[in-house]
């Protein structure tokens, strides 16, 4: 069983990111941002013009890649589907929420 649970984790190896233009570029500057066979990327620049069922859509799909072990996500863009977020219990993808430089972070959210 351990030894399942320990082959599953190797293929996890991306970070995903979900947020405003200057998060997700930065990421991709760093290094992060992979484009696979089947022409999906980790990663969606979210802005005001991208409608709820996208980014819903995308969020699901990086929960379901078995290669996302993380998923970055705006807190701002994470508030838009909270029920996703807090639907899901599994350890990975792991979802962190980071702040932006328009939307600081708010610990509140979660007392």
């Amino acid at each position: 069983m351990a030894a399942q649970a320990i082959a599953a984790t190797r293929e996890r190896v991306l970070v995903a990111v979900m947020g405003d233009e200057d998060t997700v570029t930065g990421l991709l500057l760093s290094g992060i941002g992979h484009i696979d066979s089947k022409q999906r990327g980790n990663f969606l620049v979210v802005d005001s013009k991208t409608p709820l069922p996208k980014i819903e859509e995308t969020f699901e799909e990086f929960v379901k890649r078995r290669d996302i072990a993380i998923i970055l996500i705006n807190q701002h863009v994470a508030d838009t589907i909270r029920e996703l977020i807090d639907e899901h219990t599994a350890a990975f993808p792991t979802i962190l929420e980071i702040p932006s430089k328009d939307h600081p972070y708010d610990p509140s959210k979660f007392a």
